[in-house]
């Protein structure tokens, strides 16, 4: 019964009830811009330039889950992910939809199955412009462009990256 792992009661179908599941800030993606933060380089100048300020967030992500009930046995799992941004990166927001359902195959037993997919909430890291003197101005990855990788090179290394789209539960519970 999904009422009882949820501790609450059962719905009927004209009565939808919606429970929150889960709040927590932070994703595998805001770990990936947040160690983008170490390190720095030096201009011709002598001056220091830091990843940190660029890769700082006032905001982490923060995700929500939510199961709304339709049957004792069955609800629509759904959610957000409200995004982060640094100077030179962005977590996009994201929305989470799916579904739970359960049977029993005996009086002691409950199999459950959820499945659910991430629309949105991509990691998208920004390019910088750098004045390499005689050599021009460029559009690079801004944590390489002091590097030995040629400047129009460096774009191919910034970060894109998506999070984990689906998701599928299985669980079987006996009880003695």
């Amino acid at each position: 019964m999904l009422a009882a792992l949820l501790g609450t009661s059962p719905a009927s179908a004209q009565d939808f009830t919606t429970s929150l599941l889960a709040i927590h800030q932070g994703s595998p993606l805001s770990d990936r811009a947040s160690s983008l933060r170490a390190g720095g380089y030096e201009l011709q100048d002598g001056t220091w330039v830091s990843f940190d300020k660029w890769y700082h967030t006032n905001w982490i992500d923060m995700h929500m889950d939510l199961l709304t009930q339709i049957t004792e046995d069955s609800g629509i799992l759904w959610g957000f992910g409200t995004g982060e941004r640094g100077d030179k990166y962005r977590i996009a927001p994201s929305f989470k939809l799916g579904f739970l359902t359960q049977t029993h195959p005996s009086a002691s037993s409950t199999l459950a199955m959820s499945l659910t997919t991430t629309f949105g909430g991509d990691l998208t890291e920004r390019t910088c412009s750098a004045d390499y003197g005689d050599l021009g101005t460029y559009t690079v990855n801004c944590r390489l462009a002091a590097g030995e990788t040629p400047p129009e090179q460096t774009l191919k290394y910034l970060v894109n990256a998506k999070p984990e789209r689906m998701h599928l539960w299985l669980s079987y519970r006996v009880t003695f």
